[in-house]
């Protein structure tokens, strides 16, 4: 492994020079016509091979509905031109919402969702012409490990304890594990939310398996007893009875994806795809089981992502030029970390056949990403570049993409970590570079209370340590 960088790039040939240095096999070709691909999701068509991935605002209505920060997002989106719209976590049940302003759509709210994306449809066709009909997807999430449904204050619900993990979101000894019987009582909690989203006019749900939110903990439970742990058919019982579920409801004809881990870069046996000597070292048995039963569960679409966003590995899962705070720089390339993230993605869509896989990982390269997508597409590869921090940037990369062939640099996400540091902080999630007006002052109110937070949490510890 080489020492961690910031990018410093300034021509296709720089940034091949340092792949080769590093001995990676990283491609940018020229030809960005693979962008410009029709590409079959179930039942639909997506007008090209560009997808925006599940950027989460944390700003929704008290009540889980879209706020006025949340139609912004989608009508940016929608007329940046992209032919996959993946929405963002949609809490399942209230108390497994990581936020008080988490997304999530209730029979009460569906008749602002079905606006919301009725109107972003009108919005997309107006910039990008009569014919322009993006696939839409709704993520379908329980927050688990990182439920906090009110207020500052964390409300964790379990599958497994994890000294690693346990310290660091208030858990304690005595909490109790989540039950076998609340683990099953979801499965119709998905089916409500998937059925809501389907008649508000999505294309289709996301049943989320990443990041070491419920599901994702859950294919890592091995030291969980009962029929949702210990082992592989057992951890993933849960995710694929959704799945089954969730057809049966909803039809052929609604698409069902799942973004899911495929390595979590924890020590076994609280992680999934690692080897158990290594928890470093990707272990592709597992992951590729999962992605055999997910197809055979009658899946649509995939997305593969790595790690865990609130740990101190986030380049397995976004390379970085700057980190959260608390978070050590890593030792290794950016590059490095961008090409694994390749080879997992190419490893999914080789098991997942002819079921499209969104590739994730991009972000880093700025305006060279088409280039390394396009690359990833013609390879057979992947099916999609996904777009994932950067969609906060720079939401109409697409259409500059496939209307000009280039990104413009001025526009690109510089990987500062601000939009990671605005949801540790508990505030509403954006780019307070490239979109500062609005999200400039959003960033550092957030910052000012999480300290004020931090210092009063330290006080009381140190009034409770006086007073022994």
């Amino acid at each position: 492994m080489a020492a961690h960088e910031r990018f410093n790039f300034n021509s296709l040939d720089d940034i091949q020079r340092k792949s080769r240095e590093l001995g990676l096999s990283l491609s940018f070709p020229a030809d960005l016509s693979p962008l410009r691909q029709k590409v079959k999701v179930g039942p639909l068509t997506a007008p090209n091979a560009i997808a925006v991935l599940p950027m989460e605002g944390c700003d929704s209505l008290p009540d889980g509905g879209p706020s006025e920060l949340v139609k912004r997002r989608y009508f940016r989106f929608a007329r940046g031109g992209a032919g996959l719209i993946w929405w963002e976590a949609n809490a399942v049940v209230r108390e497994g919402r990581a936020n008080e302003l988490q997304m999530m759509l209730t029979p009460e709210n569906l008749a602002s969702f079905k606006e919301l994306v009725k109107e972003t449809r009108v919005a997309g066709k107006e910039r990008n012409g009569g014919d322009y009909r993006p696939v839409y997807i709704l993520q379908l999430t329980h927050s688990g490990r990182y439920s906090r449904p009110a207020g500052h204050k964390s409300a964790p619900i379990i599958p497994q304890h994890d000294p690693i993990l346990d310290p660091r979101t208030g858990v304690t000894a005595d909490t109790p594990l989540v039950s076998d019987e609340y683990l099953e009582s979801l499965v119709e909690k998905y089916v409500a939310s998937a059925l809501l989203a389907q008649e508000a006019g999505f294309d289709g749900v996301d049943v989320k398996a990443c990041h070491r939110y419920l599901l994702s903990e859950l294919l890592a439970s091995h030291t969980r007893q009962g029929i949702y742990g210990g082992s592989y058919e057992n951890r993933s019982r849960l995710i694929i009875s959704i799945i089954h579920a969730i057809r049966k409801a909803c039809g052929k004809d609604f698409i069902i994806a799942s973004r899911f881990n495929v390595f979590d870069a924890h020590p076994y046996p609280y992680g999934f795809g690692e080897d158990e000597k290594d928890f470093m070292k990707f272990d592709s048995r597992e992951p590729e089981s999962l992605v055999r039963d997910l197809c055979a569960a009658g899946i649509d679409l995939l997305s593969n992502s790595a790690g865990n966003p609130y740990y101190i590995y986030p380049q397995v899962t976004r390379p970085f030029d700057k980190s959260s705070l608390g978070i050590p720089i890593p030792g290794e390339h950016p590059l490095e970390s961008i090409e694994r993230l390749f080879a997992f993605t190419a490893l999914v869509q080789k098991s997942a056949g002819t079921i499209p896989v969104v590739g994730n990982g991009y972000t880093w390269l700025r305006q060279f990403m088409p280039y390394a997508g396009a690359a990833n597409i013609a390879a057979g590869n992947c099916a999609f570049l996904g777009l994932g921090r950067s969609s906060f940037a720079y939401p109409d990369a697409p259409y500059d993409m496939l209307n000009t062939g280039a990104m413009k640099p001025e526009n690109c996400c510089i990987t500062c970590s601000m939009c990671t540091q605005i949801m540790r902080d508990h505030g509403r999630t954006g780019c307070a570079i490239r979109d500062g007006d609005v999200y400039g002052p959003i960033y550092q109110a957030a910052r000012d209370e999480a300290e004020k937070r931090e210092q009063a949490a330290a006080q009381g510890e140190w009034m409770a340590g006086a007073k022994k």
